[in-house]
């Protein structure tokens, strides 16, 4: 049987080793759910998709991130697109408007208005006469590296937050070119990505009967002071790559 080595930071292998967890059979169930997950995912059809009564593919996405692929797929068909792209899944995602996704771009500063521009400038000028029936290569990669994303945060359904990360993960993706061209940088949507999460179960365990709107302000100083340090490395670093060039 094939062995693959899982390498942890020193602290967690420490408390790992001195609680007497067994990270084989733990490691296997979670490589199991997240295989069947992509698998799913990789045979899912569009025409089959019933988006209200999830099942397959579906079963472990959040009702807003079923609400983008059902809004992708849309625009999609309105597209005439031979299949649903990457850009149809941000297309979606912004067309949902309320998903933590969106949020956690807008404390990067990255608005939805910059995202439709760029989005456009990738439409095609006509629509084609096709009925996207599955997801394109970039698209299905994007859903899922979304999965792994997940089973990386240790979360055991997908949402929007996660899809954005596999989209910005996904290499060729329309999507992809996009969100990165505008500042969002895998490491730091991940770091702002968590942070938000964090963020949000902190808050609304010590405010049950805070506003949305409060905890939103919240969350996003939390995530802006969590990823100020890096950004500034970050410019700091393309500064000095620009100077060398």
């Amino acid at each position: 049987m094939p062995k693959i080595n899982v390498y942890l930071p020193d602290d967690l292998a420490e408390a790992v080793k001195s609680s007497g967890v067994p990270v084989s059979a733990v490691c296997q169930r979670a490589l199991e759910q997240a295989v069947r997950r992509v698998t799913a995912i990789r045979e899912t059809v569009l025409t089959e998709l019933d988006l209200e009564q999830p099942t397959g593919a579906l079963t472990h996405m959040t009702a807003r991130t079923r609400t983008v692929l059902r809004l992708a797929t849309e625009q999609a068909r309105a597209e005439g697109a031979a299949a649903v792209g990457t850009e149809h899944l941000l297309g979606g995602m912004l067309s949902e408007g309320t998903n933590l996704a969106l949020r956690v771009l807008a404390t990067m500063e990255i608005s939805e208005s910059q995202m439709r521009a760029a989005l456009d400038r990738h439409r095609p000028a006509e629509a084609g006469t096709g009925v996207p029936e599955r997801f394109g290569p970039h698209a299905a990669a994007a859903l899922e590296l979304s999965v792994t994303e997940a089973t990386s945060l240790g979360h055991n359904y997908v949402g929007c937050e996660h899809l954005l990360l596999g989209l910005i993960a996904e290499p060729d993706g329309t999507a992809g070119e996009v969100l990165r061209s505008l500042g969002a940088d895998l490491r730091l949507t991940r770091r702002a990505v968590s942070a938000a999460l964090a963020g949000y179960v902190h808050l609304r365990a010590q405010t049950p009967q805070a506003a949305p709107e409060a905890l939103t302000e919240l969350v996003t100083a939390a995530v802006r002071r969590e990823i100020a340090p890096f950004s500034e490395r970050l410019g700091v670093l393309e500064a000095r790559l620009g100077e060398d060039g």
